[in-house]
């Protein structure tokens, strides 16, 4: 088995062709062929399913594409290291994120101390962003709420709490009212959060806790879609204050006696704890974080 049949591999597994994995090798297709061949002769394992000229994985060609991912993210650090200078000049982070809050200040602050970086962002709820960064496909990860893994490094940047929302008329958000109280929401009509989100998670512990069971009439993936469903009426919601965004149709009210926090967390893969990509981002988020304290 040689390196440039399990770099040929890979291509084909990321782009499901031939033809266009060639074209990122910049080698011919025949060549490529011949090698992704080789590989699966060599130790008798199908790799692919040829479908017309797509290419699918076999159960074992997903298997070794997590270990080529990890294989492509070590060359890409060795890269940086051998030909970058003590100051990052060129690269790409990527990171993954719950939502836009925080991570838009680090990524501000980082491309501050690092503007030929190129940077991309991936938003989704804490199962897929975590997901996305124990494939490779992400760097690192703001996430609100981590459990312990022997194969994540993660350390808290802030904490803030989560308010119960309502739409203006609702009497539990009446102008006159300055918080509420958890137990108030038992059998109110709420429109939730997906499961994997954080604020689902801390709502329903708190909830629970509580003996709470509210009538949950929605549940929706995005913060966005759920600020428009309270609004309109369908019920009440839960949304960290630091995420909360003022609307004339809606009012946030505190939570008064149940303990309910988002948390940010920044978070990396363990065995990429040394990468100097990594490594910079940690220092500016540590730097911002000492700051604000």
């Amino acid at each position: 088995m040689r390196y440039t049949q399990l770099r040929s591999f890979h291509a084909v597994a990321e782009t499901e062709s031939v033809t266009a994995a060639a074209n990122r090798l910049n080698i011919s297709q025949p060549t490529l062929t011949t090698q992704i061949r080789q590989l699966e002769e060599e130790y008798a394992v199908e790799l692919f399913v040829r479908t017309g000229r797509r290419m699918r994985l076999t159960d074992a060609g997903r298997e070794l594409q997590q270990i080529t991912r990890r294989m492509i993210a070590d060359e890409a650090d060795a890269r940086h290291f051998l030909t970058e200078s003590r100051e990052l000049r060129t690269g790409h982070l990527r990171v993954g994120a719950v939502g836009p809050f925080h991570v838009t200040e680090m990524l501000v602050a980082f491309h501050a101390r690092y503007p030929e970086i190129e940077i991309s962002v991936s938003i989704g709820n804490s199962n897929i962003v975590l997901r996305n960064l124990l494939e490779f496909e992400s760097d690192v990860a703001v996430l609100a709420y981590v459990e312990n893994d022997e194969r994540l490094w993660f350390s808290q940047y802030s904490e803030s709490p989560i308010v119960a929302f309502g739409r203006r008329d609702h009497p539990l958000f009446a102008p006159d009212r300055e918080h509420i109280s958890i137990t108030e929401l038992d059998g109110q009509p709420m429109v939730a959060r997906e499961h994997g989100s954080n604020t689902r998670r801390a709502s329903d512990e708190a909830m629970a806790k509580a003996n709470v069971r509210p009538k949950i009439v929605m549940e929706i993936g995005s913060r966005e879609a759920v600020r428009e469903a309270v609004a309109s009426g369908v019920g009440f919601g839960f949304v960290s204050s630091a995420e909360y965004i003022a609307d004339d149709r809606i009012r946030s009210l505190p939570v008064v006696d149940a303990e309910i926090f988002n948390y940010a967390h920044i978070v990396c893969r363990q065995d990429r704890l040394q990468s100097r990509m990594i490594s910079a981002f940690l220092d500016v988020t540590r730097a911002l974080h000492s700051t604000d304290l």
